[in-house]
């Protein structure tokens, strides 16, 4: 949340991340998405959490992040690796992040 923020820089995750997430990371990270409109200081807060465990070593998940006024939605996708580590194997903003990244 803090990279999609634009208060830590996406090498941070370096090692939590699978390549294709890395790669979406960095797509979104320079947009800022979960950044609060206006230029507010303030960090984003995690307003809501669940999962769900499809099977043993998969947990997708989602957020409700409020930044500022606006509230966004975060689905992530975390996977049991053999090293018995969990990484982020994908990630989703939904509609606006899509807007986003298009150009829209």
């Amino acid at each position: 949340m803090l990279t999609l923020s634009g208060q830590r820089p996406v090498h941070t995750l370096l090692g939590h991340a699978l390549p294709a997430a890395y790669d979406r990371l960095i797509e979104l990270a320079p947009r800022a998405p979960l950044r609060p409109a206006g230029g507010r200081a303030t960090a984003p807060v995690v307003r809501r959490c669940g999962e769900y465990q499809p099977r043993h070593g998969v947990i997708e998940a989602f957020a409700r992040i409020a930044s500022g006024d606006r509230l966004s939605a975060l689905a992530f996708r975390l996977e049991l690796g053999a090293d018995a580590r969990w990484r982020c194997a994908a990630i989703d903003l939904g509609p606006l992040a899509q807007a986003v990244s298009d150009g829209s």
